[in-house]
């Protein structure tokens, strides 16, 4: 099996045991186990028949699945976690909601539209290292990494659930309003609605940075470039805390050194 393989399985496993020990109503736990049971079953099909093909495309289907499958775990959040997030957040940007109210129109919108489009970062990492003909240890290791990454963030809503602060407090004051009004919109329809700690968004885009960048270093420092807008982002459209998106790029990291 793949390195990724190993870690989706090792994930979706966990999910299932999770959600056996944890308080959840039947109807999600029931949905946790089988899906999480279906998929690992699959996975292991899959790399047993050595269909190549099918598992160059999981990796992307994997992760969304790990993502809204974690979503299931939460129920009550945390408010005393909740309480040390913004705290740090207070700490840090003094009143976060007009914290970068003056910054200007033409450096805000591009950052929100990136937000928005940072589900595309992932698989534009992997189509670069297919175009540059990388050596499928190269592939290996970026999918484990990235995988790594994602699931990371996502496992601690089975342990702890913090809402986004955007859910909590009042709404960041942008000059950008109709972008703003439009990646706020994005967030409430398409993603779980809750906060995963670390930044899913900032481990995943610097994973994808790290594990392109020795391959293709131009484009790996582009991409670089956009994760570390995605997690500026993340931060000043309230959609992550702080200390979220620091969490998340040391997970990143981490992750690089293990992998190298």
């Amino acid at each position: 099996m793949r390195p990724f393989e190993w870690i989706a399985l090792a994930y979706f496993v966990a999910l299932a045991v999770l959600s056996l020990v944890r308080s959840l109503p039947v109807s999600r736990r029931i949905g946790i186990v089988v899906t999480s049971t279906v998929i690992s079953i699959a996975v292991l099909i899959l790399a047993r028949a050595e269909a190549e093909g099918a598992r160059d495309l999981l990796p992307m289907p994997l992760i969304l699945a790990g993502y809204y499958l974690s979503g299931l775990f939460t129920l009550r959040p945390s408010l005393q976690f909740e309480g040390w997030l913004l705290s740090w957040d207070r700490r840090v940007l003094s009143n976060p909601a007009t914290r970068f109210a003056h910054w200007p129109r033409v450096v805000l919108a591009p950052l929100e539209l990136i937000y928005i489009g940072c589900f595309l970062i992932v698989p534009a990492g992997a189509l670069d290292l297919s175009l540059t003909s990388a050596a499928p240890a190269i592939v290996d290791r970026y999918w484990a990494m990235v995988a790594a990454a994602e699931f990371g963030s996502f496992i601690s809503l089975a342990f702890i659930y913090a809402r986004p602060p955007w859910a909590l407090e009042q709404r960041a004051g942008l000059p950008d309003r109709a972008v703003h009004r439009a990646a706020t919109r994005f967030v409430e329809l398409l993603t779980i609605r809750a906060n995963t700690f670390p930044s899913g968004h900032a481990a995943g885009s610097v994973a994808v940075a790290l594990g392109v960048i020795g391959a293709s270093p131009a484009v790996g420092s582009a991409l670089l470039i956009l994760a570390f807008a995605i997690c500026a982002a993340a931060v000043i459209g309230r959609y992550h805390y702080t200390i979220d998106v620091v969490a998340g790029v040391v997970l990143a990291l981490v992750l690089f050194a293990i992998v190298r």
